[in-house]
């Protein structure tokens, strides 16, 4: 029985989905494809290489900066050769072990980037309400250590979903809605009963994401408690200007995957073209904007960028 459990799991075959146009014009839909992925990888390869490089910014708010860009970078990577692979070569075809690795990666990236924010978030709280003691809170084995714990976390709360999509039976016809294998769209493809599977995904999300952003929320609370006693009305102006950065790459992050997580759960009846632009959004603008962002906002960074 188990040797026809593993014939029926190997032979699983996901079709992915692109955007619903004729395939003549998929040549054409590549290109911001590949322009985007260029650009996220060009741009936070060379985030990387200035903070390597330049021992000025070896200081914690670029840190964890380079530590956003090694995530973004690993989630492009993750995402972007089966969305090309379908507007390319038309191939819509995914095994299941590969489908399982793909998820799994995004996933693990994307809570990743979501510690990732919740840390700068910190980062900037300790620079606005305790500037003098910034750099002795945050020191380098702090940092690392903090890194380290959101690795971890992501991974014992991701690790157990190839494991339990493994143990379902397939029948259905196994049409994924996006370019790429998520969780909860595998899952809906079982024929077994998937509630414990579902609660348990809405629960990783909900302790990860979830925290996540309430403690981001509670931080820039006390971020505005600390800038509304500053007595100077220009050093509240640039207190707050060094959180803008960070606040842009909260939305950019959380407002799509916040979206299309709802449509998932609830949206039964919404249009798969907007799933599908929540879902490239979610995964190729985090990427392609937050260097854009920080290298437009941090001034440090930017005059590093313009010499090389």
């Amino acid at each position: 029985m188990s040797a026809v459990n593993d014939t029926e799991i190997k032979s699983v075959i996901f079709l992915l989905t692109g955007l619903p146009v004729h395939e003549d014009t998929h040549l054409w839909i590549s290109i911001p494809f590949c322009f985007m992925y260029v650009i996220s990888t060009v741009g936070n390869s060379v985030i990387l290489f200035i903070i390597k490089t330049d021992p000025a910014l070896h200081e914690p708010m670029y840190i964890f900066l380079s530590m956003l860009a090694i995530t973004d970078l690993g989630i492009s990577i993750t995402t972007i050769p089966t969305i090309l692979g379908i507007y390319l070569f038309n191939s819509r075809e995914i095994s299941f072990d590969a489908c399982l690795a793909q998820l799994f990666f995004i996933h693990l990236l994307q809570y990743i980037e979501s510690s990732m924010l919740l840390l700068m978030a910190f980062d900037r709280f300790i620079a606005i309400h305790s500037p003098l003691r910034y750099t002795s809170i945050l020191t380098l084995p702090r940092i690392a250590k903090m890194g380290l714990v959101s690795v971890l976390r992501a991974m014992v709360l991701i690790l157990p979903l190839p494991f339990l999509l493994k143990r379902f039976r397939y029948c259905h016809a196994n049409v994924l809605s996006h370019s790429y294998c998520l969780y909860q769209e595998v899952m809906k493809m079982a024929c077994s009963d998937i509630t414990v599977h579902s609660i348990y995904g809405l629960f990783t999300k909900l302790f990860q994401m979830g925290l996540d952003s309430l403690l981001i929320f509670l931080s820039y609370v006390m971020i505005l408690k600390t800038v509304l006693n500053i007595a100077s009305h220009e050093e509240c102006l640039r207190a707050l200007n060094t959180c803008v950065s960070h606040l842009c790459a909260l939305l950019l992050f959380y407002t799509p995957e916040i979206s299309l997580s709802v449509i998932h759960r609830f949206g039964k009846g919404s249009s798969p073209l907007l799933q599908i632009l929540l879902g490239y959004m979610s995964l190729l603008l985090p990427p392609l904007m937050n260097p854009i962002v920080y290298s437009v906002r941090c001034k440090h960074l930017r005059a590093r960028i313009i010499k090389l």
